[in-house]
């Protein structure tokens, strides 16, 4: 249809006479989001007049997006870029980026994004770098099962409203009348209100298994239906009261704003003995602008719409108004930046557990319009919006959500490409998992040197077969804890952080009823301004790396490969026992040696500032020359040790850590920001089908002459 990207909106246009192929005419039919005609005359404009201006390239790219023909949209704003390069705004870097993602060009489309995010005049960096980008279905115990309803037709078919067994929903489908009348957005009839019987349907191919069908079309008769657009219905939950848009008309004549458009506004009526009745518009509405896509809270207090009147933040936002009876409403309210953006949001609905959806072009999704969610506070906060992801979300327009009171089934729309029609609905159930053996494993982890908990260390479960199957970070209370683990099978569990080395892993079995439990320990690398490491030991009187030597100072050389901006010193002491000055040189060349093997690890020279060797000068205790064959060899072990401390570059290890825990928290809670999941997600897999499934993604597809068409198992 697609009547949804030129304002959510379905604005009437009012046919113009043929005044050639000129730039003002064009203008005109895109103004008037008539982007069929638009399209046609500014690519004559290009191929026959050769005007190959910002202004005309711009519009045809853009009529083209606006009706989903990504293709072309895609030749045209090419075109744009290359003519114009620097002088673009983001705006149409963006489009352009998100036409190419489409149709599947994701390399191209991920280094735009790319440039966006880096570049400082960017005003889509910060959204760029949104955590919580994408929801993830792969740990939740659920299949989708998706279907393409068989009442879909071949023209625009969108939207889904379960009431008293009945979906309510919007259809382009011609109702059969001799003067058909057609809009000229999209060359198809206009849009209809129509009602369809809900069908719950079992699989042949999984008994367990039920998909939500609808049949029996009906047109919702007058005064509902006239000779305009009514669309996206929403009804009180007693039935008696509908909300719904419309052309602003009177009669069968419409009324027009300055710019020669016939705006939406939001009717209601009334359900009285049968009949609807009492269709009159809402007082917020106006002439200049449009108002529609109606929607209701939970408690049917309050109205969401979407609307392009002034002050918003860009083409459509949401609003919401108090409903205060008798036809009386509250100011109309923006929903803020936290949900509106610079391009367009549409099609809100609210769940059950007031949560807001809604569609959106303007934040970050997989293609075009995507589905994204907000869930409401109590003090009516809006938490980010969060992408729905696949099989919600496609390469395509993706709109028009609808679940039903207990979550487990509903509706979207979409026109992606395995569809029958210009825009299709598709029904989803949600089916549970029969439950199964599953106990959790649970432990603490702490450092060795003091018992404190470790904050941030990286837990993993490993199978008998060495594979990693659950990954976890602990708190900062050092706790951790893997649900749900199936039983009758043994695992090991190894901790590990950065600049810690791992001491031991535990091995468990699962057991019914029981909980495992498996502390682990890690020793610190780095504690106060020094790099600590267990003694190094010289055979007598020598200064040679031994091989035991050789592991522990291989912790000196991860620490500082890690952190490469970290200079050192290192200092080398002896006990009491041997000459004064005998001891000074021995540990002088021992400290030396012991530079002398990080550097030939491939650490830079200029990073160990000295290497210095005190012999007895510095002793721990009293096992000096007066008491030393009073002093036990462990009293005198105290005192032969080596120090490296750091010089330069202690700040940037608190800030690497820091870092290193966000990374890993995000890589195994899959809350990506979108760059990462451009370089994790897109680039991995390129969304082929074979016709039945998308390879890689269902394990569970069906294809049955009932229309069944993808059943996603994540």
């Amino acid at each position: 249809m697609n009547l949804k990207k030129g304002l959510l909106l379905l604005v009437l246009i009012v046919t113009l006479k043929s005044f050639g192929q000129s730039k003002k005419v064009a203008d005109r039919y895109f103004n008037e989001f008539s982007y069929v005609e638009s399209a046609k005359l500014y690519k004559a404009l290009v191929e026959e007049k050769g005007d190959t201006s910002k202004h005309v390239l711009s519009r045809l790219a853009d009529s083209y997006y606006n009706n989903a023909e990504t293709e072309e949209a895609e030749l045209w704003y090419k075109k744009l870029v290359l003519t114009y390069k620097d002088k673009l705004e983001d705006k149409h870097l963006f489009k352009y980026a998100q036409v190419l993602r489409s149709n599947g060009k994701y390399k191209k489309s991920d280094s735009i994004f790319l440039s966006l995010a880096s570049s400082d005049n960017s005003n889509r960096k910060k959204e760029l770098k949104k955590d919580d980008y994408l929801l993830d279905y792969s740990n939740k115990k659920v299949r989708i099962g998706v279907r393409n309803l068989s009442i879909n037709t071949e023209f625009s078919d969108f939207g889904g409203f379960l009431l008293n067994g009945k979906s309510y929903y919007t259809s382009a489908v011609p109702k059969g009348i001799k003067k058909e009348r057609i809009y000229k957005w999209n060359n198809q009839p206009f849009l209809n209100i129509y009602s369809a019987d809900e069908k719950i349907e079992t699989l042949e191919e999984n008994e367990k298994d039920t998909v939500l069908t609808l049949i029996n079309r009906r047109l919702i008769d007058v005064p509902i239906t006239s000779e305009f657009h009514e669309s996206t219905p929403v009804f009180t939950k007693d039935g008696k009261t509908i909300y719904f848009t419309r052309n602003n008309a009177s009669g069968k004549k419409v009324r027009k704003d300055k710019k020669n458009t016939s705006n939406l506004k939001i009717y209601t009526a009334s359900f009285v003995n049968g009949y609807w009745v009492n269709v009159k518009e809402l007082p917020f509405n106006n002439d200049e602008y449009s108002v529609g896509h109606p929607a209701l809270s939970t408690d049917e207090k309050t109205l969401y719409f979407v609307s392009n009147m002034p002050g918003g933040f860009g083409g459509t936002d949401i609003y919401k108004t108090a409903i205060l009876g008798n036809n009386e409403f509250g100011t109309p309210v923006n929903l803020g930046e936290t949900i509106n953006t610079s391009d367009k949001e549409m099609f809100p609905f609210i769940g059950e557990d007031n949560t807001l959806y809604f569609s959106s072009n303007g934040h970050l999704g997989l293609g075009l319009l995507d589905i994204f969610q907000s869930k409401i506070s109590q003090d009516s906060i809006y938490a980010k919006a969060v992408n729905l992801g696949e099989p919600f979300n496609s390469k395509r327009d993706d709109f028009s959500f609808y679940v039903s009171k207990e979550g487990k089934k509903g509706f979207f729309s979409s026109n992606r490409k395995e569809g029958k029609g210009d825009d299709d609905i598709y029904s989803f159930y949600l089916y549970t998992e029969p439950p199964i053996c599953a106990e959790p494993i649970e432990g603490i982890v702490t450092e060795t040197i003091n018992n404190s908990p470790v904050d941030g260390a990286l837990i993993k479960l490993v199978n008998d077969g060495g594979k990693v199957v659950k990954e976890a970070l602990s708190n900062n209370l050092g706790k951790y804890v893997f649900e749900d683990i199936l039983c009758g099978n043994n695992y090991t569990v190894i901790a590990s952080k950065l600049d810690h080395k791992s001491k031991g892993k535990k091995t468990v079995t699962i057991t019914k009823g029981e909980s495992s439990n498996a502390n682990l320990e890690l020793t610190p690398l780095i504690v106060g301004n020094q790099i600590v490491i267990n003694p190094i030991f010289f055979d007598y009187g020598k200064s040679v790396i031994r091989e035991d030597a050789q592991y522990e100072l291989e912790s000196i050389v991860m620490v500082m490969t890690n952190h490469p901006e970290v200079t050192i010193k290192i200092e080398a002491h002896t006990d009491s026992r041997g000459p004064r000055t005998f001891n000074r040189k021995l540990s002088d060349k021992r400290a030396k040696s012991t530079r002398d093997y990080i550097l030939s690890r491939g650490i830079a020279k200029d990073r160990i500032v000295s290497a210095i060797g005190y012999g007895e000068d510095q002793l721990l205790n009293k096992c000096n020359d007066a008491n030393k064959n009073k002093c036990t060899e462990e009293e005198h072990q105290k005192n032969r040790r080596s120090y490296f401390y750091i010089v330069k570059g202690a700040d940037n290890i608190k800030i690497r850590q820091a870092e290193q825990k966000i990374r890993v928290k995000r890589r195994i809670t899959k809350k990506n920001n979108f760059l990462l999941f451009l370089k994790n997600n897109f680039k991995k897999s390129k969304g082929k089908t074979n016709g039945k499934c998308i390879i890689g993604k269902e394990k569970d597809c069906h294809t049955d002459k009932k229309g069944f068409k993808i059943n996603y198992k994540n």
